[in-house]
C-alpha cells in the first residue's frame, strides 16, 4: 500500500466541512425491494437532521432509486423544514414530552457540563439545535422516524419565560 493518503480524505475534505455552515446527520437509510418480473428493484429512504448549531433545526425524509440521491433529497427537505427552538443558554428552558405516532421523548433540562445524554435521533435533533446539556429518554417507539420528530414535537413546545410572561399580560 502506498504512503499517499486515500481519496476523499485528507485537506480538500476538511475545507469542504468548513464552508458548510450547517450541521448535517443522516439518522436512517432504508432500502425498500420491489418484486417485479425480472427480480427485485430497490428503492432507498433517508431520514436526515440539519442545524445550524443556534437554536434552529429541521429534519427532512428523501425517498430515490440510490442512496446520494435519497439523502440529497432528504437535506434539502430539511433546509426547507428549519424551525426556530427556543433555548435557555447551552440547555432547554423546562422539561418536555414531546409525542408522535408511537415515539415519545422526555426532554429535561441539565446543569452545565452534564453534555447530550440521549441516544440516535434524539441527538442528532438536538445537536443540530446547539444544546449542549440536556437528559433525555425514549419512551414510546423505537422507530427512528417517530423518535426524530417526537423530539422535534417535544423542542417546539419550549417557552422561554419571558414569552410565558409576555403571553399571561396579554390576557
Amino acid at each position: 500500500m502506498s504512503n499517499q493518503p486515500r481519496r476523499g480524505y485528507g485537506r480538500n475534505r476538511q475545507e469542504e466541512q468548513e464552508e458548510n455552515p450547517f450541521f448535517e446527520k443522516v439518522v436512517h437509510i432504508n432500502r425498500c425491494a420491489k418484486v417485479v418480473k425480472g427480480g427485485r428493484r430497490f428503492s432507498f429512504s433517508a431520514l436526515v437532521v440539519v442545524g445550524d448549531r443556534e437554536g434552529r433545526v429541521g429534519v427532512g425524509y428523501g425517498k430515490a432509486k440510490e442512496v446520494p440521491e435519497s439523502i440529497r433529497k432528504g437535506t434539502e427537505q430539511a433546509h426547507k423544514n428549519l424551525a426556530p427552538i427556543q433555548l435557555k443558554g447551552n440547555t432547554i428552558p423546562h422539561e418536555v414530552v414531546g409525542e408522535h405516532d408511537g415515539g415519545q421523548v422526555l426532554l429535561r433540562p441539565a446543569s452545565p457540563g452534564t453534555g447530550v445524554i440521549a441516544g440516535g435521533g434524539v441527538r442528532a435533533v438536538l445537536e443540530g439545535c446547539g444544546i449542549k446539556d440536556v437528559l433525555s429518554k425514549s419512551l414510546g417507539s423505537n422507530n427512528s422516524g417517530a423518535v426524530v420528530f417526537a423530539t422535534l414535537d417535544g423542542l417546539r413546545q419550549l417557552r422561554s419565560a419571558d414569552t410565558i410572561e409576555q403571553l399571561r399580560s396579554a390576557e
